[in-house]
């Protein structure tokens, strides 16, 4: 008996790698993800290395994730993947607050967000 297997959320010739939890706003994060998107994998990870942004370790610890996921559990070629999709999301928010004029309180927001990084496989055009 038992239960069904799970429906894969990906194509077959496609991994993904998700990171959660990053403590800078989905606005910023959007920035390094637009960076990466319909890149070879190597070109992605050589941009990401040698970037200014303090999120761009993270990110490119997730895309590292995300070809591992595709060569070892899903027998891609790592040298023919692209990034498909990279895509940020929200996460929690922390509420601050802030002392301001008349003894009033001033909200101070620090958002997280998530990144989702989609790796494809591409035939080489001959």
């Amino acid at each position: 008996m038992g239960q069904k297997k799970n429906p894969r959320r990906v194509d077959d010739n496609a991994a993904m790698a998700k990171g959660r939890l990053f403590r800078i706003s989905p606005q910023k994060l959007n920035l390094v993800a637009q960076l990466i998107r319909g890149k070879k994998v190597d070109r992605a990870l050589a941009d990401l290395e040698f970037s200014q942004k303090r999120i761009s370790k993270e990110v490119k610890r997730v895309l590292e994730s995300a070809i591992a996921n595709a060569e070892n559990n899903h027998d891609l070629d790592i040298d023919s993947l692209v990034v498909e999709q990279a895509f940020v999301g929200k996460n929690m928010v922390m509420k601050r607050w802030t002392p301001r004029g008349r003894g009033r309180m001033g909200r101070i927001f620090k958002p997280f967000s998530e990144i989702t990084i989609i790796v494809k496989q591409v035939e080489e055009a001959a």
